[in-house]
């Protein structure tokens, strides 16, 4: 029997799993659905042209038909975790060196690895569950074919990303964190905007752009081989949707009166410092006796966080430059947050064809 329980707000205790309850949630026919609700005001549009007007956007919907991965064919779930004991000067940068990690006992300091991972996949599965409601949004609201095409193809994309981050928790990690408030409240405004335009720009741009900067930091340093396979596919999905929002937004943004481009150009700098600031999680530190404050210092110093950081700008601001949205008002608020020393890099907006098209690392091929 389907029961549904309606919350003012997310969950804020950490959901644990184990292995007897996975069997049970996989057989059990009684569902229980927590639902939070949100309201917007959007307004949805016809297009009665049904030829291709944009021969990139078109390219992006046939690749995300041809590269449609199964998250149960094409992940190898039966990878084994990588097991490797702890040593004395073993930990997360920044805090194997402070006095209150060197106090934990080998068990604490797993636990405290092995809950930083799953704090940091949670958000992933929040995330995608926000693109996966913003996709199906601009289905809707987009003004062209080509547009909403290409849109119902990325949801598709988003509900098989939030499928994989959600089998990956529950049978790797066996707990799920909150959602972090501050990635809630970005979500949010996303969500319940009512200019179509400021979604593309809230969801292809800015989110995807910093999905894309996490999944590439995690790719490059996760010792699980199954998390990057699954990262991999992921990010090769992410690439064709901020491609898709940076050719399709460039040309309309140009369009607009300029105290829109400059309405939309400030959300870009909000969202940006939102993203610098305050995305910094500290739950699981402050459950192992660190303060807020360490925990957040100790991010900023660090070279993950640093990289992390870097990743995100340099692929974020060229694209908001693309687009239009670095105007000569905006300009110096983004100087303020040091992240103009990228505006010049590659932006998405010329597509690497090759990359997107080349054969995806599904669990065949990689046997093979």
């Amino acid at each position: 029997m389907l029961q549904v329980q309606e919350v003012k707000g997310p969950p804020t205790e950490v959901q644990y799993f184990d292995d007897e309850e996975l069997a049970h949630r996989l057989s059990d026919h009684d569902v229980e659905v927590i639902r939070e609700i949100f309201r917007t005001p959007l307004t949805g549009s016809y297009n009665w042209d049904y030829e291709a007007a944009n021969s990139r956007i078109r390219r992006l919907y046939e690749l995300g038909k041809r590269f449609n991965w199964n998250s149960e064919l094409d992940v190898d779930w039966d990878l084994a975790p990588p097991t490797r004991t702890l040593g004395e000067d073993d930990g997360p940068e920044g805090f194997k060196d402070h006095p209150k990690w060197k106090v934990l006992t080998p068990q604490q300091k797993a636990d405290f690895m092995r809950r930083t991972s799953a704090q940091t996949l949670s958000q992933f599965l929040h995330g995608e569950q926000g693109a996966l409601m913003v996709a199906s949004q601009l289905v809707s609201c987009a003004p062209t074919h080509d547009a909403k095409l290409y849109a119902a193809s990325q949801t598709f994309d988003e509900a098989r990303h939030v499928e994989v981050f959600h089998r990956y928790l529950m049978e790797r990690c066996h707990m799920i964190y909150p959602i972090n408030p501050n990635l809630k409240f970005l979500l949010d405004k996303v969500l319940t905007d009512e200019r179509w335009d400021l979604k593309f720009i809230g969801m292809q741009i800015l989110i995807e752009g910093l999905a894309l900067a996490a999944f590439q930091t995690i790719h490059e340093t996760t010792p699980d081989p199954l998390l990057k396979q699954v990262v991999g596919l992921v990010m090769r999905d992410e690439g064709r949707h901020v491609a898709f929002g940076v050719n399709y937004l460039e040309d309309w943004i140009r369009g607009l009166p300029q105290e829109q481009i400059e309405e939309r150009a400030q959300f870009a700098y909000e969202a940006c410092v939102v993203m610098k600031n305050r995305l910094i999680s500290t739950t699981v530190a402050e459950e192992f006796g660190f303060t807020a404050e360490e925990a957040i210092e100790i991010n900023a110093k660090s070279q993950g966080g640093q990289a992390f950081r870097k990743f995100l700008f340099e692929r974020m601001i060229p694209n908001l430059k693309r687009v239009g949205l670095l105007t000569d008002a905006i300009r110096p608020r983004f100087e303020e947050l040091g992240v103009l020393e990228f505006e010049n890099l590659q932006h998405d907006g010329s597509i690497d064809w090759a990359v997107l098209e080349a054969p995806l690392e599904t669990k065949a091929r990689v046997a093979a």
